[in-house]
């Protein structure tokens, strides 16, 4: 039998919630705390994220509005000169075209004011649904689900959605999840995803979920000290852990 607890995803998100205190906030949430906050400076935030690490997106973000806060400022720029303010990013010359394009169109279509609009977001080049979905919750106060690979991943392995994609994980979200977490989910999950609820060797021993967590995918096993670095054990020790088979 089953020693789970029933899921209840108010106890989850208040233990995520203290667990991910001492971590790093997500990238976007994080800039805007630092006064990064238009739809137009969080849509490039999100544009510069993608396959980039965050400790990489937070300092070139930084950068790029240090240099050119506004619309009108990018829209100035070469975009050569964007791409040298990005060059930490991946993808960094793709992404510098798609910032300076977003840029235009923004001063010469809407006024140098980017509107919080879903369908205008998700018209401009490098934004897709989540870092739509990112902008309207972070910048416009209109809550929208984003679906990354950590709540991807981290909900699925709770067994709170059973999804194939982050595409079918936002769609069974806005249908399940409670509305007062539609901007949370994100904002939790990726720094508890990213250092607890890891792909690989996920933390479950000290877990705060463990208890209600279904671990789909995670199979424990006995490893030695030598395996897991980042774990503090007595030299020549093994202990219990856990490794993931998927996500």
């Amino acid at each position: 039998m089953s020693s789970k607890v029933p899921f209840d995803i108010d106890v989850a998100m208040a233990r995520v919630a203290e667990a991910v205190r001492p971590f790093p906030k997500a990238a976007l949430f994080e800039l805007a705390d630092e006064g990064f906050r238009t739809p137009f400076q969080q849509a490039v935030a999100c544009i510069i994220s993608a396959r980039t690490l965050e400790e990489v997106t937070l300092p070139t973000a930084r950068r790029i509005f240090a240099a050119a806060p506004s619309p009108a400022d990018i829209a100035n720029l070469s975009v050569a000169e964007v791409d040298a303010l990005i060059h930490a990013s991946a993808f960094h010359g793709a992404k510098a075209r798609q910032i300076h394009e977003i840029a235009r169109r923004v001063v010469e279509e809407f006024d140098g004011s980017l509107p919080c609009d879903e369908a205008t977001l998700l018209s401009l080049p490098g934004i897709g649904p989540k870092c739509a979905h990112l902008v309207m919750g972070i910048a416009c106060g209109e809550a929208r689900v984003a679906v990354d690979v950590h709540v991807h991943r981290v909900t699925n392995r709770w067994g709170y959605v059973h999804t194939r994609t982050p595409e079918e994980t936002s769609v069974v979200l806005e249908a399940k999840l409670p509305h007062r977490y539609w901007i949370e989910i994100n904002r939790l999950l990726v720094p508890f995803g990213k250092y607890l609820c890891t792909g690989r060797l996920p933390k479950c021993s000290t877990c705060l979920v463990l208890e209600m967590c279904r671990q789909v995918g995670v199979v424990g096993r006995l490893i030695s000290e030598s395996t897991v670095r980042s774990q503090v054990v007595q030299p020549g020790r093994w202990h219990r852990s856990c490794w993931s088979t998927n996500f």
